[in-house]
């Protein structure tokens, strides 16, 4: 559930404006209020499931994401809504991490390996089919369905939970409770200036958000520097890999992060797509994605990490860019190829950066590390989006009407999120030539 819903909801943004009232190309709140609240709670998730027990824990969060579903369903105004997709990641994160870590503790170490390979396929499997079944539920029958069909399965998921999840608990620190009010703070007030600066009346307040926000997380990086058990040791940064790998993830990503939103708006609103069509458009780009993951420890077995990120950042922004290419009337070929390379080089990006960041990490830092990619990732994707959002107001796709202005709004987006994906570059420039790479490393990062 929590895998398919964070890219199901994309294609039906679209139809869920026209339902509330709202422009299409001002609903990157749903999407914001999502992400923003894994990237959250994701810190508190490890330390909550050792203190509670996995299974009250999981089961918990099945209940809240299932509950966040249904009044998603029911929101009937955009604030409404927003806030029902606050609860539902509330739930959703609760269940990824506290499943991986319920595997992690229930199995031995032999066969941690190949239960984690398969714990990742809905990672992969939900880019896939996510888009699709958005798009075919918003056209069959209406967007409220996107957030109905998980009710049978958190009913089913949350009473197959109840039988079978163990309860494992284990002795945990004090919580570092101030350490996570600054950073949590620090990631709403940037992520909400971001998308209050997409508003021209309001450029005061998100300045006056940005410079909080930009404080709090120093502030956090100084409490963590003289905390006995912070939240995230700074030890962790010691590892160049380590640092490399999270600075350029987060980056990275603030540009990438922007694709699953602007790509499903660009095909409906820009081309006249029909949600259905709109949502098999992405079918190329998850397939090919799923398929380069196959490449990535040969690749850099062969040339090494520094040259393999180099070389792929340019090629992901490139792609980016050619988006702003698009035009009406271009065979259908000539866009599944250019999705299905998007998706091989974007994909294989997210798995080499996220096996170079857990690579050199042993112990203790393993787990901090794990926690602190997992919210870099939820916090770059709300970023993004957040970035792609006050870039089609910039370029005035908001007062545009569906046509050639919007399109020409879109296409000046695609130019600036690919330019700052590639500007992440510079940072995977000063990684030291590697031609190591751990596989077991990949399997738990390729779900990323």
């Amino acid at each position: 559930m929590q895998t398919l819903d964070t890219t199901i909801v994309n294609t039906a943004l679209p139809s869920m404006a026209v339902s509330l009232g709202e422009s299409p190309l001002r609903m990157q709140a749903v999407v914001i209020s999502y992400a923003l609240t894994l990237a959250m709670l994701i810190p508190m998730s490890g330390w909550l499931a050792d203190r509670v027990g996995t299974r009250h824990v999981f089961i918990a969060a099945v209940v809240v994401f299932t509950a966040g579903s249904l009044a998603c369903a029911m929101s009937r105004q955009l604030r409404w809504l927003v806030a029902a997709r606050v609860l539902q990641g509330v739930g959703g994160a609760m269940l990824l991490p506290v499943g991986r870590l319920a595997v992690l503790r229930a199995l031995p170490r032999e066969e941690f390996l190949p239960a984690m390979s398969f714990v990742t396929v809905p990672g992969l499997v939900g880019p896939l089919v996510g888009p699709t079944l958005g798009g075919w539920l918003v056209q069959t029958a209406s967007w409220h369905w996107i957030f109905l069909i998980n009710v049978p399965l958190g009913i089913v998921g949350g009473l197959a939970a109840m039988r079978l999840m163990p309860d494992l608990r284990a002795s945990v620190s004090r919580f570092d409770l101030l350490g996570y009010l600054l950073l949590a703070f620090g990631m709403v007030a940037v992520s909400f200036s971001l998308n209050v600066l997409s508003e021209r009346p309001q450029y005061g307040v998100g300045l006056v958000l940005l410079v909080f926000g930009l404080a709090s997380l120093v502030a956090y990086w100084l409490h963590a520097a003289r905390a006995d058990r912070p939240l995230f040791p700074l030890a962790l940064f010691k590892v160049h890999s380590f640092s490399v790998g999270i600075l350029g993830n987060l980056f990275s990503r603030v540009g990438s992060g922007g694709m699953p939103y602007l790509i499903p708006l660009l095909l409906q609103v820009g081309l006249g797509y029909s949600p259905m069509h709109a949502g098999m458009m992405m079918i190329p780009a998850a397939a090919a994605g799923i398929f380069s993951k196959r490449i990535v420890v040969p690749l850099v077995q062969r040339v090494g990490y520094r040259r393999v990120l180099v070389g792929n950042t340019l090629l992901v922004g490139l792609a980016m860019i050619s988006f702003a290419l698009v035009a009406p009337g271009r065979p259908i070929w000539m866009y599944a190829l250019q999705f299905a390379a998007f998706g091989c080089v974007n994909s294989l990006q997210f798995t080499a950066m996220n096996t170079l960041a857990l690579s050199d990490l042993d112990g203790e830092l393993a787990s901090g590390g794990n926690s602190l990619l997992s919210m870099v990732m939820m916090l770059a994707m709300s970023l993004g989006v957040a970035v792609a959002a006050a870039l089609l107001a910039g370029f005035g796709g908001t007062e545009a009407g569906i046509g050639h202005g919007t399109l020409g709004a879109f296409r000046g987006s695609f130019v600036c999120v690919g330019l700052v994906t590639m500007a992440s570059a510079a940072i995977f420039a000063q990684l030291e030539p590697t031609n190591r790479i751990p596989e077991s490393t990949v399997k738990e990062a390729s779900a990323g």
